[in-house]
């Protein structure tokens, strides 16, 4: 049995979305590997919360959706440590915003978020990883919308799609590149978060989502991006569909 020559242990990770949920989970979780783990999220009292319980995290407030906060975070993370190891592209959002009666600016939001600033941050990791080494890895968390449309989820759906498409794309030209970087996605169906009631706008919506059976918490999600990171270096794994026992589809 081999063992990875690069562990964990004192590599760079960048957490994207990080203020909770998922990203928060994955924070702690790298940090417990040994990792040292930038976060960065638009609420800035979120992370320092998160920092008081691991010390050694760096927090960078930033809306990605702006190319200058991501350049800036990837400069703090560049002059705090060198660079990014890896990045789990967290960020992103919802909208009930159906395709023939939701609102441009729903749309816009979660396009210019869930496929754009996750290609750039995308971008700007593997410059930092091609010049450490020519080895890291790229984790997007992606959805089950990523493989089928709930009714009204339209264009939810089609960034999600997306990042399918982005996910193979990156690993085709990485190949081509003969780099060691690896590429996954995690295609989580319902997760315990505080995407229901943004997505829906309704307090009630989490009791109504995430009730009738026993859905996934964070941190299961943020176990597989520590499995998928951890797993030998020839092996690359690519979309993982991650659905609680019970779930239908």
């Amino acid at each position: 049995m081999t063992t990875d020559p690069t562990p964990l242990a004192g590599r760079v990770a960048l957490v994207t979305g990080a203020s909770a949920g998922i990203g928060r989970a994955t924070a702690l979780r790298l940090a417990a590997a040994g990792m040292r783990v930038a976060v960065c999220a638009r609420r800035a009292e979120r992370l320092q919360a998160l920092q008081s319980e691991v010390e050694q995290l760096l927090p960078i407030p930033a809306d990605l959706r702006d190319e200058a906060d991501v350049q800036r975070v990837f400069a703090a993370v560049r002059e705090r440590w060198g660079g990014v190891d890896v990045l789990v592209n967290n960020a992103g959002l919802g909208h009930m915003a159906p395709l023939v009666s939701g609102s441009t600016e729903h749309w816009r939001e979660m396009l210019e978020l869930n496929v754009l600033a996750l290609s750039v941050c995308t971008r700007e990791a593997i410059t930092d990883m091609r010049r450490r080494g020519d080895d890291g890895h790229i984790v997007h968390i992606s959805s089950m919308a990523a493989h089928r449309v709930p009714p009204g989820s339209g264009m939810y759906s089609a960034t999600k799609f997306a990042v399918r498409a982005l996910t193979e794309g990156l690993r085709q030209e990485l190949r081509e590149l003969g780099s060691k970087i690896r590429v996954s996605a995690i295609s989580p169906g319902f997760v315990e978060t505080e995407f229901a009631e943004l997505y829906h706008k309704d307090p009630a919506a989490k009791e109504r989502t995430y009730g009738k059976f026993k859905v996934l918490e964070a941190d299961d999600v943020a176990w597989l991006v520590h499995a998928l990171v951890a797993a030998p270096p020839h092996v690359q794994i690519h979309d993982v569909l991650l659905r609680p026992r019970d779930q239908l589809s």
